[in-house]
């Protein structure tokens, strides 16, 4: 390491610049966390081992997100939620990284350890990404054999450390994305239901508060969402279930 045709061991000031580019392309979280998986195995790897590197990301209110770079295999790091426990999560509990040199000498997560040696794996190097708010991230390395590098964690962590700006860009990129995505959904909702209001209105010729009571009572003793019935309204009113809603981005 490192291998040819890449910056020297230990430079990885270009990392940040990588993932900028690669999130340019793959908007997608589990198509940037693929990439950086693969990016870290070719950068970090040792030439004359079988690595590969698997990337987990966690974020309140949203599913996990991992991704590995041994493309068309399952991945590793869901055995660790479902075995309990493993480096991964250790490493993102204690915010520090967590080395098993050889799985066959490892008296914790019995259940997990036999779980990866069926997998062909022998070693597990996890070290966790530095990410904003509550979001937790970690880098975790498999290898099929024992690897004991404990002096050069440190370059490792280094890689991490670049990677962990760019996720962190990433992130935040995603954020107000979703942030978007939600007022979106919100003003759509809030047209309809308006629509379906003003409906009411004009047939019952009440006020704004009785029509809106009327789709309320409507949604709950129906077991229907709000959304749903005011849609309901307008199409039986319009005679079509689309409704847009147009405003400027």
């Amino acid at each position: 390491m490192p291998n040819a045709g890449v910056p020297e061991r230990g430079d990885f000031a270009d990392v940040a610049l990588h993932l900028q580019e690669s999130f340019l392309q793959n908007p997608e979280v589990e198509a940037f966390l693929r990439d950086l998986a693969a990016y870290a195995a070719f950068r970090l790897a040792p030439p004359d081992h079988e690595c590969f590197c698997e990337i987990t990301v966690l974020r309140p209110k949203k599913p996990a997100a991992t991704a590995g770079s041994n493309t068309g295999a399952a991945l590793l790091s869901p055995l660790e939620s479902e075995h309990g426990d493993g480096p991964g999560l250790l490493a993102i509990r204690t915010a520090s990284t967590v080395l098993v040199a050889d799985l066959r000498r490892e008296q914790r997560w019995p259940e997990y350890v036999r779980a990866l040696r069926r997998q062909g794996i022998l070693s597990v190097l996890s070290i966790p990404a530095m990410l904003e708010g509550d979001a937790r991230g970690v880098l975790t390395f498999y290898c099929a054999q024992p690897v004991d590098i404990r002096d050069e964690i440190h370059v490792a962590e280094a890689f991490v450390r670049q990677a962990s700006k760019g996720l962190k860009l990433a992130l935040r990129m995603l954020k107000l994305e979703e942030i978007k995505e939600g007022m979106s959904a919100a003003m759509q909702t809030r047209t309809v239901i308006d629509l379906a209001t003003g409906a009411i209105m004009a047939q019952n010729r009440c006020s704004q508060a009785a029509a809106f009571k009327l789709l309320r009572d409507a949604s709950n003793s129906r077991n229907m969402k709000l959304r749903e019935v005011a849609a309901a309204v307008v199409a039986s009113v319009a005679g079509a279930a689309d409704t847009f809603t147009y405003f400027d981005e």
